[in-house]
């Protein structure tokens, strides 16, 4: 769907620009008999799956490895790709589709980037705050034959 146009600054045509929705990568980190989660530092608050932004020219896997490490320190080795999310308003800040991958974590865990905490949880004590669409992420993930291999 077509949001309207836009002058080319090289030949002067009309362009059309669309509003899409924006790729995102979510990170799944398997450590230390849990999993990984980060506090967000910025809004939307509350406790999320490490994850971000797809880079221009980036792979979606490039992405994941990438996004943990800023967020977690953690370096990570990815065991594959859960699913893809892509409920409208699953982010309140604007449309995105998140792949989903599961990765096993190692190093030492510590909080960078936009994440003021890091931790680890089990189906057991995840937070009561959980930001995003992860709290149905995580219950799929919990259900799923990935959280016991």
């Amino acid at each position: 769907m077509s949001s309207g146009t836009l002058k080319c600054p090289e030949c002067g045509h009309l362009l059309p620009v669309y509003k899409n929705p924006v790729p995102t990568v979510d990170i799944i980190i398997r450590y230390q008999g849990g999993i990984v989660l980060i506090k967000r530092r910025n809004p939307p608050h509350g406790w999320a799956i490490p994850g971000g932004f797809v880079d221009y020219g980036e792979s979606l896997e490039t992405a994941a490895v990438r996004e943990a490490l800023e967020e977690t320190s953690l370096t990570v080795t990815l065991r594959g790709q859960f699913h893809t999310y892509s409920e409208p308003d699953r982010d309140p800040r604007q449309h995105t589709i998140s792949t989903v991958f599961i990765a096993d974590g190692r190093g030492e865990l510590q909080a960078g980037d936009d994440a003021a905490e890091a931790g680890v949880f089990t189906r057991d004590n995840l937070p009561a705050s959980i930001a995003f669409d992860h709290g149905n992420i995580l219950a799929d993930y919990f259900n799923s034959r990935w959280s016991t291999t």
